[in-house]
C-alpha cells in the first residue's frame, strides 16, 4: 500500500468508529430501554469531545508532526469501542465511550487530512484533498452499514459491531505505524498563527467556506438522522437505518470521480455543484415527507449523499489552496469545526416541527441553499481568473 492510502486507512478506520454508533441507538432505545432523551444525549457526548480535539490535534500535528498524533489515536479509537463494548447497561459508560470516540475524531481528521495531502504531492493539485474525502466518506460510510447490519442479524447487537471495530482498528495501526512523516520542522509559533489567522480571515476563507460548511454534515444528517425519523422503515430497522446512513455517505464516496474532474477543470465551482444538489435533495425532502412515502426517502438521501461529497471535497480543496504547509492541518480543523455545527440539523428540525410542518421547513432550508449559492459563487476578476 501507498502512504497515502495507509494514512487513509486510518482515517477511514477512526471515522467508522465515530459513526458506527448511529444505528445502535435503536438497540439501546429498545433493548436496553434508555429513553429517547438519554440516547440522544449520548450520542451528543461525541461532539463535546470533538471539538477541543479538532484545535488542539491540528495545532500539535503542526508543531510535533502527524505522526506522533495519528498513533495514539489509532489506540483511542479502539479504546472507546472498548469502553462502549463494556458499557451497554451504563449510561455513564456509554456516554464516556462516546466522548472518547470523538476526542479520537477531532484528532484524527485535521492532522489525518493535512497527512494525506501532502503525501499526495505528486498527484497534482487538490489530489489531497479528494482522497481525504475518500476516506472520511469510506469510513463514515462503513461504521453504519456495517454495524447496523451485525446488530439486526447476528447475536449480542451491542457487543459484535465494537469487536469489529476494534479489529479493524488493529490491523489498520499496524499499516499505519511507520508511515514517513511529512513535518520536518516544527517553524515559529508567532510565523505559524499569523499564517493561519491570514488564511481564516481571508476574503475566500469567509465568504466561500465559512457558509457553506456547515451544510457538509446537515445534509448528510438529515438524510439518515431527520427522514428516518420521520418516515421509519418497518422491516429490520437497525439494519435499515444503518443502510440509509451507508447510502447517503457511499454515495458522497460514488461522487468523488464528479468532483475529481470538476475540480481538474473549474475547481471554484465543486462548492456551487454541492450547494445546487443540496437544493435538490432538501426538495426531494420535502416531496417525501409530503406524501408520507419511506420508499422516496432513498432518491433524497442519494442525491444529498452526493451533495456531502462534493461540499466535503469543495471545502476541503480550498482550504487546500489557501493554507500555507505550516498551518494546514489548523485550517483543516477549522473547516471540520464548521462542518461540524451541521450536526445541529437534527435538532432544529426537531424544534421547528412542533411549528412547522416537515416539508415546509425543508423547502426553507432549500430555499437557504440556493441563497448561498449566489453569496458563494466565484468570482471572475479583472485578470479573467475565476476564485
Amino acid at each position: 500500500m501507498s502512504p497515502w492510502s495507509r494514512v487513509g486507512a486510518a482515517v477511514l478506520a477512526v471515522g467508522w468508529g465515530a459513526n458506527q454508533f448511529s444505528p445502535l441507538l435503536i438497540v439501546y432505545r429498545d433493548q436496553e430501554h434508555l429513553s429517547p432523551t438519554v440516547v440522544t444525549a449520548i450520542f451528543g457526548a461525541y461532539v463535546v469531545g470533538l471539538i477541543p480535539a479538532l484545535l488542539l490535534g491540528a495545532r500539535f500535528s503542526d508543531r510535533f508532526g502527524r505522526r506522533r498524533i495519528m498513533r495514539p489515536v489509532l489506540v483511542l479509537s479502539a479504546v472507546a469501542s472498548l469502553i462502549l463494548l463494556l458499557g451497554a447497561g451504563s449510561i455513564w459508560l456509554l456516554a464516556l465511550g462516546r466522548l472518547v470516540a470523538g476526542v479520537a475524531s477531532g484528532a484524527a481528521f485535521g492532522p489525518g487530512s493535512a497527512w494525506i495531502k501532502e503525501l499526495s504531492t505528486d498527484a497534482g493539485p487538490g489530489a489531497g484533498a479528494r482522497r481525504a474525502a475518500i476516506s472520511l466518506s469510506a469510513g463514515f460510510g462503513s461504521g453504519p452499514l456495517v454495524a447496523g447490519a451485525l446488530a439486526q442479524w447476528l447475536p449480542a447487537p451491542a457487543v459484535v459491531p465494537y469487536v469489529v471495530h476494534i479489529v479493524v482498528t488493529v490491523v489498520v495501526g499496524v499499516l499505519a505505524w511507520h508511515v514517513p512523516e511529512t513535518v520536518t520542522g516544527a517553524g515559529k509559533p508567532g510565523a505559524r498563527q499569523r499564517a493561519l489567522k491570514h488564511a481564516l480571515t481571508s476574503r475566500e476563507f469567509l465568504r466561500r467556506i465559512v457558509p457553506s460548511a456547515p451544510l457538509v454534515f446537515a445534509v448528510a444528517t438529515t438524510s439518515f438522522a431527520v427522514l428516518p425519523a420521520l418516515l421509519p422503515v418497518p422491516v429490520a430497522p437497525v439494519a435499515s437505518s444503518g443502510a440509509i446512513a451507508g447510502l447517503t455517505l457511499g454515495s458522497g464516496l460514488l461522487v468523488q470521480p464528479v468532483a475529481r474532474a470538476l475540480e481538474r477543470r473549474r475547481s471554484p465551482f465543486v462548492l456551487s455543484c454541492g450547494l445546487a444538489l443540496t437544493v435538490l435533495g432538501f426538495l426531494l425532502a420535502a416531496l417525501s415527507t409530503a406524501l408520507g412515502q419511506a420508499l422516496l426517502t432513498l432518491p433524497a438521501a442519494v442525491v444529498l449523499g452526493a451533495a456531502y461529497g462534493m461540499l466535503l471535497v469543495g471545502g476541503l480543496s480550498r482550504v487546500e489552496a489557501l493554507a500555507e504547509p505550516s498551518d494546514l492541518a489548523g485550517v483543516t480543523a477549522v473547516f471540520y469545526c464548521l462542518a461540524y455545527l451541521g450536526f445541529a440539523a437534527p435538532y432544529l428540525f426537531a424544534a421547528v416541527d412542533v411549528v412547522v410542518p416537515a416539508p415546509a421547513a425543508f423547502v426553507v432550508a432549500a430555499a437557504v441553499a440556493a441563497v448561498l449559492i449566489a453569496v458563494t459563487a466565484p468570482v471572475r476578476r479583472l485578470s479573467g481568473r475565476i476564485s
